[in-house]
């Protein structure tokens, strides 16, 4: 541990809350280099949607690095993003009848959302940009200036310019939609015609906030009258989370733009994405660019999980089941400890409980940890408990994890009426 404490810069966060050695890792288990193990409920803040040196996409890694694979190739043409590109096309695009241009940008989801805004900006010839409360976009100047949280905003050095705020579905009471009509048809508004809107439909990092259907088609229904490009940050709520595979699907829009990271990569490689329409490919060549765009052994192991996990409706199934059993537990939660908690948080998959404070869900937090998992916190305050575990979880083993949050909860539930009494 001492190699960490002296040579890595104190940003790091995550080891901070899991302050062990991991060496290994397989499925949903991390595994310590002292052999002790834990259930990973954090699953790479959405990266490992498909586990941990998931077997059938290790496998066609393996081959193709033994085949001497093209590594590393810029935005040459390769094999294997034609392989990647065809299964995009034939598993995800075509069934759902949506019409997308790629471009592969730098290998982070913050990569994709600048070549959005930078996009919309140029199609558009318009710079603002409308963005949510409590929306999380990344730690780059454009898509920070995105991003509502305090604690990320502050580390920018500079003015975060260029955005127009509006309030997410369901913030304080407030229509956000109807406030954002009435000021793009008043003059007076002091809003710039926006270039675009960018939105999670489940805001992660800001607390599982969910957009509804209904907001959704309203907003989509305002950028279309308003000639106003809809960017979807699916970054962290696509490739299943949510349970389909765009979080939107359900709502039937179809927005301009759709940035997809994370686990878009299967195997928890980098890769990043920008879905855009075609009449919007305006780019000249190389006007946006990144050394990394061409992460090819990502596109070997990409396909491979749209071709085992999306080429039919089980594995939808499978995760809408999972989702039913974390419902359950935290709605009983809620239930017999209505004193600790709020309400459940998400959708899918993306799912959590919103403690009455940010000192309750770090207890629980710590204590499932102590106990054997890996589990974090969302939301503006931390307050929220946020199951994340691989959408390939089985069923006993979310059983295990889902047991030792509610030993979690009973134990500091003792602490906390203690204290009261």
């Amino acid at each position: 541990m001492n190699i960490f404490k002296k040579q890595e810069s104190q940003v790091r966060s995550y080891s901070n809350n899991f302050p062990v050695v991991f060496q290994k890792a397989k499925g949903s288990w991390l595994e310590t280099e002292n052999g002790e193990r834990y259930l990973d409920f954090l699953a790479g803040a959405g990266s490992l949607n498909y586990g941990h040196n998931n077997p059938v996409l290790k496998q066609a890694l393996l081959e193709y690095i033994e085949n001497d694979g093209i590594t590393h190739g810029l935005d040459m043409h390769s094999s294997a993003k034609a392989t990647f590109l065809n299964a995009l096309s034939r598993y995800i695009l075509e069934p759902r009848n949506l019409e997308y241009k790629v471009q592969f940008t730098g290998p982070t989801g913050t990569n994709a959302v600048e070549a959005a805004l930078k996009l919309a900006r140029k199609v558009t010839n318009r710079t603002n940009i409308v963005a949510f409360t409590n929306g999380f976009h990344g730690c780059t100047a454009g898509a920070l200036a995105a991003t509502g949280n305090q604690h990320h905003r502050q580390g920018a050095g500079v003015s975060l310019n260029n955005i127009t705020r509006i309030p997410f579905e369901g913030y304080a009471d407030i229509d956000g939609l109807n406030l954002f009509e009435t000021m793009l048809s008043d003059n007076s508004s002091g809003l710039d015609k926006p270039a675009a809107v960018l939105l999670e439909t489940v805001q992660g990092e800001g607390g599982l906030n969910v957009a509804s259907n209904e907001w959704l088609q309203r907003l989509s229904k305002i950028c279309k009258a308003n000639d106003i490009l809809m960017i979807v940050d699916d970054i962290q709520a696509g490739c299943g989370r949510t349970g389909t595979f765009f979080s939107f699907e359900s709502s039937g829009i179809k927005p301009d733009m759709v940035t997809l990271s994370k686990s878009i990569g299967g195997y928890g490689l980098p890769m990043a994405v920008v879905l855009l329409k075609p009449e919007l490919d305006e780019w000249k060549p190389g006007e946006h660019n990144g050394t990394f765009r061409g992460n090819n052994h990502a596109f070997i192991t990409a396909a491979k999980a749209l071709e085992i996990y999306w080429a039919n409706a089980n594995f939808e199934n499978h995760i809408k089941q999972s989702s039913n059993k974390v419902s359950d537990v935290i709605l009983r939660t809620i239930k017999r400890h209505p004193k600790l908690f709020v309400q459940q948080k998400g959708r899918g998959m993306m799912i959590g409980i919103e403690c009455k404070d940010g000192i309750i869900s770090s207890d629980i937090a710590k204590t499932c940890f102590e106990n054997g998992m890996v589990i974090e916190t969302a939301g503006p305050d931390d307050e929220v408990v946020k199951f994340f575990c691989p959408l390939t979880i089985t069923e006993s083993e979310l059983d295990q994890g889902l047991a030792i949050f509610e030993d979690a909860v009973d134990s500091i539930a003792a602490k906390h009426f203690k204290k009261a009494s």
